[in-house]
C-alpha cells in the first residue's frame, strides 16, 4: 500500500533525524548565544525550501525572533511556478537578497536547500560569512554528495557553512516506488525540514529558560488571549523583529 509506504518512509526519515541531534543542537546554541547577545535571526531557502522558513515564523508555539529573508520571484506565489527553478540558479542574486535585509555580523542564518547545488544559497552562504554572520544549512547530504554545483565556485552549501543539518532525505527527494511506475513519488524534504527546524527552535526556548530569559513564542490567536499575548511579546523585542515592517 503506496500510502502506508510513504508514512513509513517519513517515520524512517524522522528516525534518522536523532543522528543529527548533535548539530541541532549546535544550532541551538549559535541561536541562544545570538539572542542573548542582543543580535539577530535571519532564515532562508527558495522554492519549496521556504516552507521551512515560513514553518519558524508567525507560528504557534514558536520563536517570535526568527525573520525571514523572502526569496523574491522564488517562492511558489509566482508564475509561471517554474520560474522559480530559473531564478534560483542566478548568481549574484543570492547576495543581493542578504544586503536587502538589516543582517549584521554576529547574526545568525538559517539556510534551507535540499540540494544545495544552487547559486541562490551558495551566494548567500558567501555574503553572510564574509561580513562574520553564522551560516546553519539543512540540506540533504545524500542528495547534495552526488550533484555537481552550478555555482561558479564549484562549491555546494554544505561545504560553506559554520553548521551544517542533514535532513536525512535521499538523492532526488522522492521516497517511494510504486508498483509499475517508474518514477519515485512522495518528497520527505519538507516534513522532515520542518521537523528540524521545530526541533532548533524547541531547544534554544529551553537553552534561554535554562538562563533565565524568558523566550518570546507566539500564543495561537485562536487562543483566549492570544491576540494580546502575541502583540505585547512583539511590541516588546521590536528591535530584533523586522517582518513587522
Amino acid at each position: 500500500m503506496s500510502a502506508q509506504a510513504y508514512l513509513e518512509a517519513a517515520a524512517a526519515g524522522i528516525e534518522r533525524l536523532h543522528t543529527q541531534l548533535p548539530a541541532i543542537e549546535e544550532a541551538a546554541d549559535a541561536l541562544t548565544g545570538a539572542i542573548v547577545a542582543g543580535q539577530a535571526v535571519f532564515a532562508f531557502g527558495a522554492s519549496h525550501s521556504f516552507m521551512l522558513a515560513e514553518e519558524m515564523i508567525y507560528r504557534t508555539g514558536g520563536l517570535m525572533l526568527v525573520n525571514p529573508i523572502f526569496p523574491h520571484g522564488m517562492n511558489l506565489s509566482v508564475r509561471p511556478m517554474t520560474l522559480t527553478s530559473q531564478l534560483e540558479r542566478v548568481e549574484g542574486l543570492g547576495a543581493t537578497l542578504l544586503r536587502g535585509n538589516p543582517v549584521r555580523e554576529g547574526d545568525v542564518l538559517i539556510i534551507a536547500s535540499t540540494s544545495g547545488r544552487n547559486a541562490v544559497a551558495i551566494d548567500m552562504a558567501l555574503a553572510a560569512r564574509e561580513i562574520g554572520v553564522t551560516v546553519i544549512a539543512i540540506t540533504a547530504l545524500e542528495y547534495s554528495q552526488q550533484v555537481e554545483s552550478r555555482h561558479s565556485s564549484g562549491k555546494k552549501l554544505y561545504e560553506l557553512s559554520d553548521i551544517v543539518i542533514d535532513n536525512c532525505a535521499p538523492l532526488g527527494d522522492a521516497a517511494v516506488q510504486v508498483e509499475g511506475f517508474v518514477q519515485a513519488v512522495g518528497p520527505l524534504s519538507s516534513v522532515l525540514g520542518c521537523a528540524v527546524v521545530n526541533a532548533i527552535a524547541t531547544q534554544v526556548v529551553a537553552n534561554l529558560v535554562a538562563r533565565g530569559v524568558t523566550p518570546p513564542v507566539f500564543v495561537s490567536a485562536n487562543m483566549p488571549g492570544g491576540d494580546e499575548h502575541n502583540a505585547r511579546l512583539l511590541a516588546e523585542n521590536r528591535e530584533r523583529i523586522f517582518y513587522m515592517d
